[in-house]
């Protein structure tokens, strides 16, 4: 050390060795992949591919078995007794998508003056904007799968429920009650019943807060928070977790706009789940209010997980943070969607 040289206690420095930013790096991280976590409600609502490498993956889809009562003295091998079932196969191919990235520069001299705020602040946000479009990407495709016209083996299709008070086609102009809205609910419940949908705890629905509250709020006097007839939930936390046996979650992402024509966003995606009915993942969604549907009605393959990355650029004099992943998403059971609409 020269004389007049000051030993620094670098606080981004592991054991006093290495990289300076290390420590910091490694924070910055973690709190980008907490924030996706806990912003993305999604996450766990869709049959997931993790691919290492090419550009799609293949989802095999069956269809049911049948059976027959047996006569005694026939073949149950011989194809002219009708007792040998014939189980359809189907298969979807699910494409990646480009790469999704989210990202920020900091400059050095404001890292260095005001360095935790500045990261905890900028990977809050890269985080959150991930969060948000997966969770809307997936929300879009459950919507496409209630509106798909066939089943890939030709068995049953999901629909489009109308929770309207004043009619039973769907008007953007139309108004609606909790009671509607809880009707609809049970209508959802009882077409998954019908479409044999797994009642397995994983069926939900995704609706706005205003709808949500709606639904909170009238529970204090309906059966929707009455725990003596079945109800579950809390007025006084504001939630109501389960109606009809259908897990319900709130969300700011359910589009209801027309985006039909918009090919930009997630217009410019590489699956085309509308099958022509609009561009990418957008689709007009004018009258949508919400979904219930169940994790197997879409599909999504991963090829990139999250990730960050962060590099310092001596050019710029400062560090450009990356948050990126690589995802794709398609209908898989149209049987299992269905989508809330005014």
């Amino acid at each position: 050390m020269a004389n007049g040289d000051t030993t620094v206690s670098r606080l981004g420095q592991v054991d006093l060795s290495g990289d300076a930013l290390a420590i910091f790096l490694k924070k910055f991280s973690g709190e980008v992949l907490t924030t996706f976590d806990e912003s993305n409600i999604m996450g766990d609502k869709a049959i997931t591919k993790t691919i290492e490498s090419g550009k799609s993956a293949q989802f095999p889809v069956t269809g049911v078995a049948s059976a027959s009562y047996h006569t005694p003295g026939q073949n149950i091998a011989d194809a002219g007794n009708s007792y040998l079932s014939q189980i359809r196969h189907a298969e979807k191919i699910i494409s990646i998508d480009p790469l999704l990235v989210s990202t920020t520069f900091i400059s050095n001299l404001d890292e260095a003056m005001n360095h935790y705020d500045a990261r905890s602040v900028y990977a809050h946000e890269i985080g959150h904007q991930l969060a948000v479009r997966t969770d809307t990407v997936k929300i879009k495709t459950h919507i496409a799968a209630a509106r798909a016209s066939a089943n890939y083996t030709g068995g049953k299709v999901g629909d489009q429920i109308d929770v309207s008070a004043e009619s039973t086609t769907a008007d953007s102009t139309e108004t609606y009650t909790a009671a509607n809205l809880q009707a609809s609910l049970f209508l959802a419940a009882e077409k998954m019943d019908d479409n044999d949908v797994p009642n397995d705890g994983q069926r939900f629905a995704v609706l706005s807060p205003t709808d949500y509250y709606l639904l909170v709020n009238a529970g204090v006097t309906t059966s929707a928070l009455n725990r003596d007839i079945g109800g579950v939930g809390s007025i006084a936390t504001g939630e109501i977790p389960m109606v009809a046996g259908i897990n319900i979650f709130k969300s700011t992402h359910i589009p209801t706009t027309d985006l039909s024509s918009t090919s930009t966003g997630d217009g410019a995606s590489n699956n085309d789940v509308f099958g022509g009915s609009g561009v990418g993942y957008n689709g007009d969604f004018s009258d949508t209010v919400g979904i219930v549907s169940h994790p197997s009605a879409i599909g999504c393959v991963k090829l990139l997980d999250l990730a960050v990355e962060t590099e310092y650029k001596i050019e710029l004099q400062g560090t450009l943070l990356v948050a990126k992943y690589a995802m794709g998403h398609g209908v898989l059971r149209p049987e299992c969607a269905f989508e809330l609409v005014k």
